[in-house]
Formats: structure tokens, sequence, C-alpha cells
């Protein structure tokens, strides 16, 4: 798809809302679909403001948005609900049959986005993302958790992303801090709801969460980051930023918090220490269209349960070929790569110098897969990102790495966000397969060829395919060679993919076979052989967002089942760099969508 028709998207939308365009007849053509879908795509922007600043589209006739957030009030949801249900039934009116590839796809992609949005505005408690391209990734039936809630998500989204240039854009800043007390305060409406309908969160998710949250109110308003980045940002611009910052900091925002610390003890109170998401109301249900949206597929949870063992199995054998190459024969995998971790010859010290270590380590990862990826892409993007460390704040809730690709216009670089809190997570052996997923040739990779589709195509993701692709990125270093003279980083590659098996396990064990979250800590880590404090932190996050951890794994083995079956049938004629092109420059879609643009690839390359 073109550049031309990107353009041509982007200019229709931005003249003509959606609600105003006409309902297609079901014969509509492909630039009938090209304007509803620009026109839904400038509709999202406006439910959904912090879409525009990350892709660096909110200046112009869009400049209004630069002021606003997402409505997180009870209200906001349920307006969001409507707008998305509209939207829907206009999408599903359009008979596809009619269309062209790009438009079909389009369509397609639009249309599942809204249709998995839809059914989880359906259950009464909850926070759906799939619309927002900022979270997208996650959907969550607690709306405050260790990793999920403004509180956590708006002060990053502020100082990364809110480019402060003008008095106009400072403006613009101060206006989210007063609309960011005000989203904090909708959340806790909503906490009050939940909790009368028995929706809290389990006792250990809570713990965090208040601990975070707290953390967040501590210390003087003046030295909060959303203080302190307009202060740093703004000195030159006349108008007294900071000191007004300050002052909605300690009268707003303050305040806001407070509250929903209180709410949040009084769920505490309350709260257990079951783990899944079964002993909500319509839990087995929540959990089913959790699952469904995290993989895009319709699969159950005992298929996602056996299917994570049987990859485990295979995964593990080729693990136990080189730990047994290297002299290590005692014990299971698990035992044996659990010894290996603690091993010093490994380690980054927990101190400022480990931590300097460390960044260096994965600027250099990122610098030799820079010369390797002319060999698996035709197509090549910028791959315009940095690695940072994450806020202390967001560290203890957090994954231990997360990435992105930045603004359309390059202007704001994609990000690499690592984790530094518990430097005994990382090792020399498991960090450069991390460093792929995350950023070359993974997300921030990945994210950029998006740029080049019409605006909807780069405001919505599927869970599957994004986090299939990081997966495939790891598997595509080691095919590149990365790993030919270091069997230890091939072992750290190989036990990142065991542990996306083991997440398929995990995440059904604990929602749906209602395990304990102390009986899902031990099998991860005795089975992959991970540290305790990594897993953790990993079965809390499945706790907080169900289904989200199973998009991984079968993102990839689709990715693999749809190359195998091109391969087969091109045979000489096959190209790898073609192939990768035809996964990543089609975008995000669902996992029917990917298949079907394989099955054009073979066609156009027989």
């Amino acid at each position: 798809m073109s550049t031309t028709r990107r353009e041509f998207c982007i200019a229709t939308g931005a003249t003509l809302a959606a609600s105003q365009l006409p309902v297609l007849a079901a014969t509509a053509d492909d630039a009938a679909v090209d304007r509803l879908i620009a026109g839904f795509a400038e509709e999202l922007l406006v439910d959904y403001p912090e879409s525009a600043t990350m892709l660096g589209i909110d200046g112009g006739d869009r400049a209004t948005l630069k002021s606003k957030l997402a409505d997180r009030s009870a209200a906001g949801q349920k307006a969001l609900a409507e707008r998305a249900a509209q939207r829907l039934a206009r999408l599903r009116a359009v008979d596809p049959a009619s269309l062209g590839d790009a438009a079909r796809i389009d369509l397609d992609v639009v249309r599942t986005a809204h249709e998995f949005a839809v059914e989880g505005f359906e259950f009464p408690y909850g926070d759906v993302a799939l619309l927002n391209s900022q979270w997208s990734y996650r959907n969550a039936p607690y709306v405050v958790a260790q990793n999920t809630g403004a509180f956590l998500e708006i002060p990053g989204m502020l100082d990364e992303q809110h480019q402060i240039a003008t008095a106009a854009d400072a403006d613009a800043y101060l206006a989210r801090l007063e609309a960011y007390a005000g989203q904090i305060d909708g959340e806790t409406g909503r906490l009050k709801e939940a909790a009368a309908q028995h929706v809290i969160a389990p006792n250990f998710l809570l713990d965090k969460t208040l601990a975070q949250i707290r953390l967040a109110r501590s210390g003087t308003v003046g030295d909060w980051t959303v203080v302190k980045s307009i202060e740093r940002r703004a000195k030159n611009i006349a108008g007294d930023y900071t000191a007004r910052a300050a002052k909605i900091a300690a009268q707003k925002i303050a305040p806001a918090l407070e509250r929903q610390i209180a709410e949040l003890d009084a769920h505490r109170r309350r709260a257990t220490s079951d783990a899944g998401v079964w002993k909500l109301p319509r839990g087995d249900e929540y959990y089913s269209w959790a699952l469904r949206a995290g993989t895009t597929t319709r699969m159950t949870p005992d298929q996602i349960h056996a299917r994570g063992r049987e990859e485990l199995r295979e995964l593990q054998s080729r693990m136990d070929s080189i730990l047994r190459q290297q002299g290590l024969t005692k014990g299971t995998v698990g035992e044996r790569m659990t010894a290996l971790g603690k091993e010093p010859r490994f380690a980054f010290e927990d101190s400022d110098a480990g931590r300097a270590k460390l960044m260096k380590y994965l600027n250099d990862r990122v610098a030799d897969m820079r010369t390797r990826l002319p060999r698996a892409f035709a197509t090549l993007v910028p791959g315009n990102f940095e690695i940072k460390r994450m806020a202390p704040e967001v560290e203890p809730g957090a994954p231990g790495a997360y990435g992105g690709p930045g603004s359309i216009d390059g202007k704001v670089p994609g990000k690499y966000w690592i984790n530094m809190h518990d430097m005994g997570v990382f090792t020399t052996y498991n960090t450069p397969t991390l460093t792929y997923h995350e950023s070359l040739p993974g997300h921030v990779w990945q994210g950029e060829y998006t740029f080049k589709l019409p605006l909807a195509r780069s405001l919505l993701a599927f869970n599957a395919y994004s986090e299939g692709w990081a997966l495939y990125s790891e598997q595509l270093a080691d095919e590149l060679g990365v790993y030919d003279d270091d069997p230890f980083g091939r072992l750290g590659y190989l036990q990142s993919i065991a542990f996306r098996a083991c997440r398929l396990v995990v995440d059904t064990g604990l929602h749906a076979k209602r395990w304990t979250r102390q009986q899902a800590i031990d099998w991860f880590a005795s089975t992959n052989g991970s540290s305790v404090g990594e897993v953790t932190g990993e079965v809390d996050r499945y706790c907080a967002w169900p289904g989200q951890a199973c998009g991984y794994k079968v993102g990839h083995s689709e990715i693999n089942r749809v190359r195998a079956k091109a391969q087969k049938a091109l045979g000489a004629r096959f190209d790898f760099r073609q192939f990768n092109d035809a996964v990543v420059t089609g975008g995000g879609v669902p996992m029917l969508t990917l298949a079907r643009n394989i099955d054009r690839f073979i066609a156009g390359s027989a």
C-alpha cells in the first residue's frame, strides 16, 4: 500500500468526521471504504487523544486534541462503547467481496478490532483498551492495578510524548494536567462500582498497586515528574508554567490520588488471594473474550494449555542438547538453566556501574543488528529509537522491558524501556534476545512499517500479531547468525521462546484451571529455569491482564506456520526477505487475515 493512499486517507478524514459520512451501500467501492475508514480514524483520535500525541499528529487541524485525554469515567466509557458499536454496525454493512485487496484488508482490520472492543465493553467492569493505540495491547478486569491506570500511564505519556515548543503546547500540557486529576477521579468512581459487583483485584496485586500509587503521591509536588517535565521544557517560554503546574499538582492531582488510595485501601480490606478471573461475575465468559482478543483465534483455554506444554517439550529438547554440549548434564533443563542464571560470569552488578554496563551492552547489540537487517528485509525503515530506563515508580509493577515506535514524523524517537529495578533478572545470555524483541527487528521496527499505511492502521494493533512478530524477530536474530559463536546466547534465545510457551500454560492455569499464584510461580520458575523474581512479576501481570500473554506464542507459531506453507508451495522460488516483507509491510492484522495475506504472497510469487 502506497504512501499516496495514506495521505489521501488522512486528508479525507481530517475534513470529514466519521459521523457525517453516509452509510455505505453493501457494494461500496474502494474509495468509499477509504473515506469511511479515514473518518473513523479521526473519530478514534477524538475518543483517544493520547494516540494523536503518540504519533506526533496532534497539530494543525487536530491541535485541540493536544489538550485532552480519553475519558476514564463510567459515563465516558459508556460513550466510547456506544460510538464503537455505531462504527461497527456501519463496517458490517459493507460487503468485502466488492473490494480490492488493500481496501478489503483495511476493512477487515478495522471491523475486527471493533468487534473485539464491543464484546469487551459488554462486561460491566474492567478496562477495554483495544481501540486506544497507547495501551491497545492489554485488557484489564481491574480499572486500576500495578500495571493499569491513569496514575501510571498519563505521567509517562506527558513527559515522553507531549511535545512542548510553544506557549500553546505548554497551555495544552496544563490542560492535560487538569484532565489527569479528573481521570483519576473517574477511575476511582469505576472502582467503587466494581467493588459493588465484587470485582476486586487479588490482595497481592493491590499490595503492589498501593505501594506504587503511594510512591507516586509521595514527596514534594514540585519534584514530581509532571512538574519537572514542564519546568525543563518550558523554561524559555513566558508564563510561569512551573508554578502553575505545581499548583494543579498540589490542589487537584494530589487530592485525587489520595481519594484513589483510600478506595484501593477499601478494596484491600475485602480482597482475597484468588488469582484468576474465574472468581468474577461471568468470569469464564470474560476470560474466553480476553483470550480471543489476545490471540485473535477461537482456541479454547484447554487447547492453549495443551499447546503450551507440547511446544515447551520440543524447545527444551533443543536446549538439552546445547546444555550437554557445554558439559551441563545433571538435572532437568529448568534446573540447569536456574544454575546457569546464578553464575557470576553472566551477571550484571546491582549497582550504578552494573546498570551502565547493561545499557552499553544493549546498545552494542542494537548496533550489530543494524548491520544484519538488510539480509532479512528488502524494504527497510529507519528504526529510530532510544533505550531508556523506566521511572522508579513504574518499575515494581512493570515487565522487564517493553518497546515501540515513535512519532510518524520521526521527531519523537521510539523507546525501548528497560526495567532495572531487579538486576538479577538480566544476564549476558538473555538480554540480547530481549533487545531484538523490543527494538530491532521487533516492536520498534515493525511499528514503523504501519506509518506507511492509512492512519487507522497505525492506530489499531492486534496483540497476537505484534507480539508474535516480536517473538519471530528473536528467531530472525538466530537465523541471521548472532548466536553462531555464542551457545549460551542461543540458550538464552531458546529459553525466551520457551518462556512464552510457559505463558500459555500459566495464563490458562490461573484463569481457567484455578491455579493459585504460588502454584503458578513455582511451576514457571522450576520448569523454565527463570528466577523467582522474574516469574513473580510475570504471574502478577497475567492476573491483571488475562489472555494478553498468550498472544506471543500463538502469534509466533502462526507466522511460522504460514512461512512453512509458503516454503512448501514455492520451493526454490521462496525468498526469505520477500516473505518477511510480506508479513511486516502488511501491518498489524488478525491471524486469519495474516494467513490470507500470505496466500496472496504465494500466488504472486508462483
